[in-house]
């Protein structure tokens, strides 16, 4: 007999606000499933706020406080069991982050975890990428966002090193970003991919997914570094107005679109990557799949 229960998740990144629902179907001897429902996404760019003057204004705060009252609602009537929210490099950067999250509290009644990026990426971790990372392949697996970017290299189905940098589209967008920055993440790449001759990458974020899907490629086909990089090539030949026009790209996107493919082709470059596979998925997921390994923990704890 089928079990269906759904859980939510908000993802408070540096570019923007996102509630994604999903429906955890639970049926005895197979594979739960975690079926996407809803994903409402809101572009409060707070890591332009942040990474300048250092703190959330108030009419962002406002913003948010809305977009929270929103996400509850909808919570509500999809009838959902169990969720949370969690704040990325935006918001723990914040002199103000804390007290926000506490005003929000006190405003709709849902409470926001501030978490590290170590945090972060083991969260995105937890995401089931068993039909992608195979036992005799090696991946590293990169999830670019505003704030800063995760790198996790796997090998033998196992999580070999990870780490959390602070390189992020809002920050590159914004001129805040050292060149040291690239020079470190090259170093750690090209050091923890040596021992190993062939690497595959995974790209998780709102960027590729968008690079994906207008693509046309069909869904487990990953993207060649020629692909990407002649992709690259074409995002910089047009203007900021052309890319919403023309590529018909949100506003939002079609800024940080450049830094985030910059990115990926550099992890591609220094791990010696041919291939980047885009399996949708990010900390929204990853929440998802963490409340549920929840729920099954303190169920075994029960019995």
């Amino acid at each position: 007999m089928l079990n269906i229960e759904k859980y939510a998740a908000v993802d408070i990144g540096s570019n923007a606000i996102r509630l994604l629902v999903a429906s955890v179907i639970e049926e005895p001897g197979k594979d739960t499933l975690f079926k996407k429902t809803s994903l409402v996404r809101v572009p409060i760019r707070l890591g332009a706020e942040v990474f300048i003057d250092g703190a959330i204004s108030e009419a962002s705060i406002i913003r948010m406080i809305d977009a929270m009252k929103a996400f509850k609602l909808l919570i509500k009537t999809h009838q959902v069991v169990r969720f949370r929210a969690c704040a990325t490099s935006a918001m723990r950067e914040s002199s103000n982050g804390t007290e926000v999250a506490k005003r929000i509290k006190e405003e709709t009644g849902l409470s926001i975890n501030i978490i590290d990026g170590n945090d972060e990426a083991a969260i995105i971790a937890s995401t089931d990428l068993t039909s992608l990372i195979q036992n005799d392949k090696v991946f590293l697996y990169v999830d670019v966002g505003g704030g800063s970017t995760e790198f996790t290299l796997y090998a033998q189905g196992k999580t070999v090193a990870s780490k959390s940098f602070k390189l992020g589209t809002v920050r590159l967008i914004n001129d805040m970003v050292e060149d040291t920055m690239w020079e470190q993440v090259e170093t750690w790449i090209k050091k923890v991919t040596k021992p190993y001759s062939k690497i595959n990458m995974i790209g998780s974020g709102g960027n590729i997914n968008h690079i994906y899907k207008s693509s046309g490629k069909k869904v487990g086909k990953p993207l060649s570094y020629f692909y990407l990089a002649n992709f690259y090539e074409l995002i910089k030949s047009h203007s900021y107005e052309e890319r919403i026009t023309e590529m018909q790209m949100n506003p939002d996107r079609a800024d940080v679109i450049i830094p985030a493919t910059r990115i990926y082709l550099s992890a591609m470059k220094w791990s010696g990557s041919k291939n980047v596979y885009v399996p949708k998925i990010g900390l929204s997921d990853g929440i998802i799949k963490s409340l549920y390994n929840e729920k099954l923990a303190k169920a075994i704890q029960v019995n």
